[in-house]
């Protein structure tokens, strides 16, 4: 039963970690191919080959607060843990195929909160952490739209009496801004992934929490299938329809989502990288005007991070419920 519970976790993380970088990562492409800084096949190979050298950069803080910070100890059982995942799985997957993009980081949060809080009560789930969690999901795209503006705003100042050239420069300074999006983003979601498969497997064979050293691999091919399947669909929701991107918002945007989801690594905050990123081309759109912005589009956006959590608790309390009785 140990060896079965064992592979069902990792399908279960593999396929986590897949459709995150099909649903959220290819949400780094979007301002880099609809402002045409870099051509589609170009700018998917760089983000991949960045994504995957994420999961090693900056530091393990996130794995931590991912992984200890959450739910008590003796709470994380097997059946908890495919509880959890298989509720963020089904959730992320049926936001996929509704072709709304989704924070994965808060169907997680959720439905491992959820399944704890079925298994175990109220109790097991430790308030601080995921209070501190929540916050950082929430404040986070804040930080995003007024980092966004303020970045477009100073670019604005700094070119206002530019000639049109000014348009490349600003086009060509997209391409490292997304290297380090790419390896931020790498590097907050491959550290959540690592996280939670340490979870799984100390749930499933009985043995101390500890990283595997394979596991910053198993989250950077698993993010990087996922990116190479899905992300352009996704780039061109998030860069078409949020607002009509050019050089200089593109420069913003990557910029400020930069900013943002590097801090959030080094501080430990998971985060939702999609939702910095849509907030960064938000707040980088606005600086020009705020009719710039598509905001229907984003409404509807916000409408399904709202339901992510709510749902995704209920899905890993119903999944255990059914699972604790096979895998107990």
């Amino acid at each position: 039963m140990a060896a079965v519970s064992f592979v069902t976790i990792l399908v279960l993380t593999f396929a986590f970690g897949y459709l995150n970088g099909r649903t959220s990562a290819g949400s780094i492409l979007a301002t880099v191919v609809a402002s045409r800084a870099l051509k589609p096949t170009s700018a998917l190979i760089l983000i991949i080959l960045c994504l995957a050298v994420g999961p090693f950069a900056f530091g393990m803080a996130v794995t931590g607060s991912i992984s200890v910070n959450l739910v008590r100890w003796y709470a994380v059982t097997t059946p908890v843990m495919i509880a959890a995942l298989s509720g963020a799985v089904g959730w992320i997957g049926l936001a996929s195929a509704l072709r709304i993009p989704c924070s994965s980081t808060q169907a997680f949060i959720g439905s491992l909160v959820g399944a704890v809080w079925a298994g175990f009560g109220a109790q097991a789930i430790i308030a601080d952490g995921v209070l501190r969690s929540l916050a950082a999901l929430f404040l986070s795209p804040v930080l995003g739209i007024f980092t966004g503006y303020l970045i477009v705003k100073l670019a604005y100042w700094v070119s206002v009496s530019a000639t049109p050239r000014v348009n490349k420069l600003f086009k060509n300074a997209q391409v490292p801004m997304s290297v380090l999006v790419a390896l931020s983003f790498g590097s907050n979601d491959g550290q959540k992934l690592m996280g939670i498969l340490a979870l799984g497997i100390a749930a499933s064979s009985g043995h101390e929490f500890s990283i595997p050293y394979w596991a910053a691999a198993f989250s950077a091919i698993s993010m990087a299938l996922g990116t190479l399947v899905g992300s352009l669909r996704i780039s061109q929701k998030l860069g078409r329809q949020l607002c009509s991107v050019q050089p200089i918002h593109g420069f913003g945007a990557q910029t400020a989502s930069g900013i943002v989801l590097l801090g959030a690594s080094l501080l430990g905050s998971p985060v939702s990288g999609s939702q910095v990123i849509a907030s960064a081309i938000v707040g980088a759109g606005s600086a020009e005007r705020l009719r710039h912005v598509r905001w229907g589009e984003f409404r509807s956006i916000l409408r399904a991070w709202l339901l992510t959590l709510p749902f995704s608790a209920l899905v890993g309390a119903l999944v255990y419920v059914l699972v604790s009785g096979f895998f107990g």
